[in-house]
């Protein structure tokens, strides 16, 4: 697939890779979730296989491996994460993190009992869901056997959450080696005769997280307003403080954001993003911290020798962010990206990356590069056609949104 305009202008939208397509036989591929192994110059992209686009018919994890080999990235065919799985369970929702003292890659999911729905889950407050992961220490290659986390992790809680999930998308570790992993649940306020009271389970984000290299995991506080699905981003102010950015789907018209100055024991105040839309029941989205840089493009020195322009930015740490940019469906996916991520008005306008029906989507970044790749659900017709790779660089961003808000002064 070339570059094609998009519906903001002649903008050219970065190359497509198809790593995972609907099949004739109606198995489909869905939530994607990316990672990039510095050492190897690998990227791996996760999805699930299912039988039907249905969440019900989710089957089994599958990934490819991507290796840059002469300026190119080369993937391998797609395998089947086999012991990703509980007996009489569907495994679902991929959430990669890689932990860089031990060189051990883990991956998180969920499974969940046969075939029940997530509504019945919520209509009956009766969680069916298990909080498991698999690890790797040859990126990737061979995985462990699963180990089930939700006795040790969410314990008793779990009679309070009618369901819950990790994700999707990719986990993250601070400077400070902790990792996280993000999740949400559905929690059950109010119970009668053993079931929920109509209306009142709703989703909040929190975090899950280990401090001894992924040994041992506890989870943190929900977020005190209605958040689901989530990812996560350490910012690094000017001082060197940590900041945890939390970044939530919702059904209000907006992100929902929250920070955390805890490392995501709890996250403090959380609100709506102005400036990211959601569509009406709203959708996955992806978010990423990089280095800020020192030096941005000046757009007229490019035209006569390329130079840069000196940048004093708010904090370390820029935020870029992925999602559909419609206001009323899944369409258009546009990366954001914000040069001032302690404040939620600090977006920029979104690039659209792919123009027509667009889903989830996963954000990589290239360590030490100011270069990055999105996997997303796309297609022409459906965004369950396929999940699609796509590579880009800041400048790519900055010099499309740039243009765009002179040509609107």
């Amino acid at each position: 697939m070339g570059n094609t305009p998009s519906r903001k202008g002649y903008e050219k939208q970065p190359e497509k890779t198809t790593l995972f397509k609907k099949e004739p036989t109606g198995i489909t591929y869905r939530i994607p979730a990316l990672l990039y192994l510095k050492d190897t110059q690998t990227y791996l992209a996760f999805a699930e296989k299912r039988s039907s686009p249905s969440d019900s018919d989710a089957k089994i994890l599958v990934m490819r491996r991507g290796s840059l080999q002469n300026g190119s990235i080369q993937w391998s065919p797609s395998q089947e994460v086999t012991s990703a799985f509980l007996p009489e369970h569907r495994t679902m929702n991929p959430c990669p993190v890689f932990e860089k003292n031990t060189k051990t890659l883990f991956l998180f999911f969920i499974c969940i009992l046969s075939n029940t729905p997530e509504h019945r889950q919520i209509i009956t407050g009766r969680n069916k869901a298990r909080l498991c992961y698999v690890t790797s220490s040859d990126d990737g290659q061979t995985w462990s056997q699963a180990k089930d986390l939700t006795e040790s992790v969410i314990g008793k809680n779990v009679r309070r959450w009618a369901t819950f999930a990790v994700g999707p998308g990719h986990g993250i570790q601070l400077e400070s080696g902790r990792l996280i992993i993000p999740a949400y649940a559905y929690y059950v306020p109010f119970k009668c005769f053993s079931f929920p009271i109509p209306f009142t389970v709703q989703p909040h984000a929190l975090s899950i997280h280990s401090d001894d290299f992924g040994q041992t995991w506890r989870m943190g506080k929900m977020l005190q307003r209605k958040s689901c699905e989530c990812e996560m981003a350490e910012i690094i102010d000017h001082e060197g403080r940590s900041h945890l950015y939390c970044n939530a789907r919702n059904t209000h018209g907006h992100r929902v954001e929250a920070l955390s100055e805890s490392s995501g024991a709890y996250f403090d105040k959380p609100r709506l993003a102005p400036k990211l839309v959601e569509s009406r029941h709203g959708c996955q989205g992806s978010v990423i911290g990089f280095p800020a840089p020192e030096f941005v493009p000046n757009d007229e020195a490019d035209s006569i020798g390329g130079t840069t322009s000196p940048l004093s930015p708010d904090t370390q740490t820029w935020l870029l962010f992925s999602h559909p940019t419609n206001k009323t469906s899944r369409r258009d996916m546009g990366v954001y990206l914000n040069r001032s991520p302690l404040h939620s008005s600090g977006w920029d306008q979104p690039w659209v990356i792919h123009s027509g029906p667009s889903g989830y989507s996963d954000l990589a970044h290239s360590e030490d590069v100011e270069h990055f790749a999105c996997l997303m659900e796309c297609g022409k017709e459906s965004e369950l056609e396929q999940i699609a790779f796509v590579s880009f660089n800041l400048s790519d961003v900055m010099q499309t949104v740039d243009k765009r808000e002179k040509k609107e002064l």
